[in-house]
């Protein structure tokens, strides 16, 4: 294959921009890192983004995992804001998953990349 892909930038449509930005920047515990007219971008890996735009028409069709480091902290930071994960599980493999679900039904997930022994 000779194209490359540089970049990856993942959508998820609310049907309210500024409860959106609200419920995203308690997940990611910041604000955005920057607004391109009237979507929400994160960073959330070198070359890797998270957009928020509000689109009602598709808002909700969203699921994204994001491989982390320290879930359980991330947990614990999201419930003290009041923000439950939907589902929380450990996998045989040593990853422990979570996912979270926004007030339009896009589920967000972390999964714990398990440390080295």
């Amino acid at each position: 294959m000779s194209e490359r892909f540089e970049e990856l930038l993942s959508v998820a449509c609310v049907a309210d921009r500024a409860a959106g930005m609200r419920w995203y920047e308690t997940l990611f515990g910041r604000p955005a890192d920057q607004m391109i007219g009237e979507e929400a971008l994160w960073q959330v890996g070198e070359d890797a983004w998270l957009v928020v735009d509000e689109r009602p028409e598709r808002a909700g069709a969203c699921t994204i995992t994001f491989a982390v480091r320290g879930v359980d902290e991330i947990v614990a930071r999201l419930a003290a804001a009041g923000v439950e994960p939907s589902e929380l599980e450990d996998y045989g493999n040593g990853v422990r998953h979570a996912t979270f679900v926004d007030p339009w039904g896009n589920a967000m997930s972390i999964a714990g990349v398990p440390e080295p022994e």
